[in-house]
């Protein structure tokens, strides 16, 4: 017998249950450590590094249920490498690079099963090219920039199969923010709202929505925030929210639980590796004791 379910019911949007951090720079340069996130927000111990350290990297589901890390600096130099994790939560080895090399970007989902990665610094300077990933986690070719070319913009899915990148540095630092089709097309710039910043992180949250948080930014030489910023299941950024835990830049971000968020790791005076759990209605909770090496500049994403 079929279930009844009332007219006025909605059917909950699937996310995923599990995420990962990792790469960064720690004290001991770059590193390759990966910590798993349940599905209660808990974060492991360091796994063993698989595939080139490296930082300044980004990460982004696809499949519905597994995840890719992508480009990033190798002291030294800027690389395309990409790693895909498994709906297991385990890292592959490297796959070479396709497209510009950079680091200092970020990437979402879209689509329901894609993934985007965009802007960075290329050796030259700020880009806003874009690299789809599809479904079966094959990066694709350069896209020709639209928007401002910038580095260090957080990056986050909304509206179920849509993303959005948003703040950033462009020579100055900037809030305007780009909105990504369930199609994978890059919008024109849209006017900022909140604490210009860069080196901030992002994630989905209720299934349908996503937050940007913490970073380095604002007038004169700038200062690291916990501020945060709501966006809207249709895309629009809400207005700074008072920051909740301890300032830093240079975080990573995902979703878990299928509605919740984390953000963790990062820098101020030192690195470090606390994480600040994000309810399904968008709140960010207080500091959590860090587990883990102590490190800025990794990346993070959902899986299974």
């Amino acid at each position: 017998m079929f279930p009844i379910i009332p007219a006025n019911s909605a059917t909950a949007v699937p996310g995923n249950q599990e995420g990962i951090f990792g790469y960064g720079v720690g004290d001991g340069g770059n590193t390759a450590v990966t910590n798993l996130v349940t599905d209660a927000g808990v974060v492991g111990s360091d796994v063993a590094a698989v595939g080139t350290a490296r930082g300044y990297l980004a990460a982004t589901q696809y499949g519905g249920d597994k995840g890719i890390f992508g480009f990033g600096s190798i002291t030294g130099s800027l690389t395309g490498v990409t790693n895909l994790v498994s709906n297991a939560g385990v890292v592959a080895s490297d796959v070479v690079g396709v497209g510009t090399a950079r680091d200092a970007l970020n990437a979402c989902s879209f689509g329901g099963n894609k993934g985007i990665f965009g802007f960075g610094y290329d050796g030259v300077g700020y880009t806003g090219v874009t690299n789809l990933v599809s479904n079966a986690g094959v990066v694709a070719s350069d896209v020709a920039a639209v928007g401002t070319g910038r580095k260090n913009p957080g990056a986050c899915e909304y509206g179920e199969d849509t993303g959005i990148f948003g703040f950033g540095y462009t020579g100055s630092f900037i809030d305007e923010s780009n909105l990504v089709s369930n199609v994978g097309v890059v919008a024109s710039d849209t006017a900022g709202v909140g604490f210009d910043r860069q080196r901030l992180a992002a994630c989905s949250y209720d299934y349908d929505k996503g937050i940007f948080g913490y970073g380095y930014g604002g007038a004169g030489a700038g200062a690291v925030t916990a501020v945060s910023n709501l966006v809207s299941n249709v895309g629009v950024v809400a207005s700074d929210t008072v920051g909740v835990g301890t300032a830093r830049q240079s975080t990573a971000a995902c979703e878990y639980d299928g509605d919740k968020g984390i953000f963790g790791y990062g820098s101020h005076a030192s690195y470090v590796s606390m994480t600040n759990l994000v309810t399904n209605a968008g709140v960010v909770g207080t500091d959590v004791a860090g587990v883990g090496t102590a490190r800025q500049q990794p990346a993070a994403c959902s899986f299974n």
